[in-house]
């Protein structure tokens, strides 16, 4: 088997590769407002994902400040009843690091959810209460 190259005489037209950064958007609210359908997507899908994962398949932009603020967003979708801790997995930038793996709860919870999470915040604000005036 011979191998023969082409030539290459400029009739052929390549696509620029493509760009090895994600986009930047400045304001964090919108950005939240753009990622959020993507994660919902994820959620209602029922199978485990890391929040990387899902950023890299559907290609979301980044946050003002990456390092900090994706951090923010699982906090935020647990708020709203939409995923919970499944376990840990790979990281697929860093292979030596673990990463939370989420799961979406079914949507007929979600409610419940957001209700008893309302609850243990207030329960545990009324006990630091109570310890303040006990001390």
């Amino acid at each position: 088997m011979t191998h023969i190259q082409p030539v290459f005489d400029g009739t052929e037209l390549a696509a620029a590769a493509p760009s090895t950064t994600r986009r930047v958007m400045d304001d964090y609210e919108a950005w939240v407002d753009e990622v959020w359908p993507a994660f919902v997507a994820a959620a209602d899908s029922g199978q485990p994902f890391t929040i990387d994962e899902v950023a890299r398949t559907k290609n979301l932009p980044d946050p003002p400040h990456p390092k900090s603020q994706w951090g923010s967003l699982p906090g935020r979708l647990q708020e709203a009843g939409l995923i919970r801790h499944h376990g840990y997995g790979p990281s697929a930038r860093c292979r030596k690091s673990l990463v939370y793996v989420w799961i979406g709860v079914p949507v007929r919870l979600r409610e419940l959810v957001v209700a008893r999470r309302r609850e243990e915040r207030a329960a545990r604000r009324q006990a630091r209460a109570d310890e303040k005036r006990a001390a």
